[in-house]
C-alpha cells in the first residue's frame, strides 16, 4: 500500500486530494481553454509578470492550485485568506508580512479564497494594497463577480472562468491516483463510471471519493472495486447543486426555457436536476405557476389551472409524491401553445400608467348613486351592452375622453388566442360600421 495512506506515527498523512495536488502548471487537469498553448492563462504565466485575478468557477476545479502555481512561477511568496473566517484585521496582518515580504525582495501574492464572502467594507480594504502594488490579488469565488466583487476591484484584476472537469478529465486523474497511491486496488469500468457519475465535474470530490473507497476496501479487506462496493460502502451525497448561487438560477432560466421552447423532455430534465440537488420544491412550484402566465397565457388558459393544481397538489402531499405533479404540469406548458401577447399588453399598460399623466374617467363611465350625480350626467347615455347587438355596445369608447386606443393586447395565431383574435376582428369590424376610427 502507498505510504500516501500508511500510519506514520509522527507525521500526519494529507488528504489525498493535497497529495496530488500539481507541482507544474503542465500536471493540471483540465481548463485547456486556459492552459492551452496560446491560451490566457498560459501566456499569463509566461510573460513573467504576475497580475491580479480573479478564478471563478464551480467547487474542486483548480483555483487554488492555479494561485499556488503564480506563486511558484514568479517566486512570490504566498498568503492565503479564507474570506469565511478573516476580517480587515486579518488584511492588514497580511499586509504588514507582505511588506515584510518587500524588505527582503520578494513579492507577495495575496489569495482570497471565497472572496465573495467578504463584505464591501473588507473588499475596499484591499483595494488600495492591489493598487499600490504591495501585492498581486488572486481571488477565488464560485459567485458571479459581477454581482459578488466590488467593481472598483473587479476593475483592476482579470476575470478567468473555470469549468468543471470533463469525464475524460476525471478519468485522466483517477489514472493518475490509481498510479500514485492506489495500485493495490482494480476498479471495473462500473466502478470508474459510478465514481466519475457522482464526482460532477469535481477533481477534489472524485479524490476524496477514491479516499473513502480505499479505507472501506481496506477495512473490508477488498482489491477489487465495483460499483456494487461503491453504493454499499460510501455515503454518496447528491450532484452539485448551490440553492442561492448563479447555479440555481442558470438551472431555473434552463428549465423556464425549455418550456417556452416547447420541449417537453428538456423540461423534465432540469426540473428533476434540480429537484435531485436540493431545490425547495415549493419555490419550483411557483415558477412553473409563473411560466403558465408569461408564455402560454390565454393560448391555452388550462394551463394556468394545471399549474396551479400542481402546486396544490405539491402541498398536500409533500415529498417525493407530489414532485409528479411538477413533473406532469411542465409535460403539459411544454407542449401547450405559446403567448405571450397578454404578457406584453401588460408590461406595456403598467409602463404607460406609471410615466402618463391621471386622466379622468369619462363621464358616461362613472357611476350615478346619488341624485346630485345622475344631475351633474354621471352614467348619461351609458349603453348597457346586454341590450345590444352581439352583446356588444359598437363605437363605444371606454378609455379616458384624451387617450387613444393603444391596441396593447394583440392575441397570437395560437391556441384559444386564434379564436379571440378572430372576435376582436369581428368586434372592430362593428366599430368601423358605426364610424369609430379608433382614436
Amino acid at each position: 500500500m502507498s505510504d500516501l495512506f500508511g500510519s506514520q506515527r509522527n507525521k500526519p498523512t494529507p488528504p489525498l486530494a493535497e497529495a496530488l495536488r500539481p507541482k507544474t502548471l503542465n500536471e493540471v487537469i483540465g481548463q485547456s481553454h486556459l492552459l492551452g498553448s496560446g491560451k490566457p492563462l498560459r501566456l499569463a504565466f509566461e510573460s513573467g509578470k504576475p497580475h491580479s485575478m480573479i478564478l471563478w468557477g464551480p467547487p474542486g476545479v483548480g483555483k487554488t492550485t492555479l494561485a499556488r502555481l503564480t506563486a511558484n512561477a514568479f517566486d512570490c511568496e504566498f498568503i492565503a485568506l479564507s474570506a469565511v473566517f478573516s476580517g480587515v484585521k486579518d488584511i492588514r496582518a497580511a499586509m504588514e508580512q507582505a511588506e515584510q515580504n518587500l524588505a527582503m525582495d520578494k513579492h507577495t501574492i495575496l489569495f482570497v479564497d471565497e472572496i465573495h464572502r467578504f463584505n464591501k467594507s473588507q473588499q475596499d480594504a484591499l483595494l488600495p494594497y492591489a493598487e499600490s502594488g504591495l501585492v498581486t490579488l488572486i481571488g477565488a469565488t464560485t459567485e458571479n463577480p459581477s454581482f459578488e466583487v466590488n467593481s472598483a476591484l473587479l476593475s483592476r484584476a482579470q476575470v478567468y472562468v473555470l469549468k468543471s472537469l470533463t469525464e475524460d478529465e476525471l478519468k485522466q486523474l483517477l489514472a493518475r491516483a490509481k498510479a500514485q497511491a492506489l495500485s493495490h486496488l482494480q476498479f471495473d469500468e462500473t466502478a470508474i463510471d459510478t465514481l466519475i457519475g457522482y464526482a460532477d465535474g469535481d477533481a477534489r470530490r472524485l479524490l476524496n471519493l477514491l479516499e473513502q473507497t480505499n479505507t472501506a476496501a481496506s477495512v473490508s479487506g477488498t482489491t477489487t472495486i465495483t460499483a456494487e462496493f461503491i453504493q454499499n460502502a460510501l455515503t454518496l451525497s447528491s450532484r452539485r447543486f448551490d440553492k442561492g448561487g448563479d447555479n440555481f438560477y442558470d438551472q431555473i432560466s434552463a428549465l423556464h426555457k425549455s418550456v417556452r421552447g416547447s420541449n417537453a423532455d428538456a423540461a423534465l430534465y432540469w426540473l428533476c436536476r434540480m429537484l435531485d440537488g436540493g431545490a425547495d420544491a415549493k419555490y419550483l412550484s411557483r415558477r412553473i405557476v409563473r411560466m403558465a402566465w408569461e408564455d402560454i397565457g390565454l393560448a391555452d388558459p388550462r394551463a394556468m389551472q394545471i399549474a396551479n393544481d400542481a402546486a396544490t397538489t405539491y402541498e398536500r402531499l409533500g415529498s417525493p409524491e407530489g414532485e409528479l405533479a411538477l413533473g406532469q404540469a411542465v409535460i403539459y406548458l411544454a407542449i401547450a401553445p405559446k403567448s405571450n401577447a397578454g404578457y406584453n399588453a401588460f408590461n406595456q399598460a403598467m409602463a404607460f400608467v406609471k410615466h402618463d399623466k391621471s386622466r379622468e374617467v369619462p363621464v358616461h363611465l362613472r357611476n350615478a348613486p346619488t341624485k346630485l350625480m345622475k344631475e351633474l350626467g354621471y352614467g348619461h347615455a351609458y349603453r348597457y351592452a346586454h341590450d345590444e347587438p352581439h352583446a356588444y355596445a359598437a363605437g363605444e369608447s371606454y378609455l379616458p375622453d384624451d387617450m387613444r386606443e393603444p391596441h396593447w393586447y394583440e392575441p397570437t395565431p395560437r391556441g384559444l388566442e386564434s379564436k379571440i383574435a378572430e372576435k376582436m376582428t369581428f368586434l372592430r369590424k362593428l366599430d368601423e360600421e358605426t364610424g369609430k376610427s379608433g382614436k
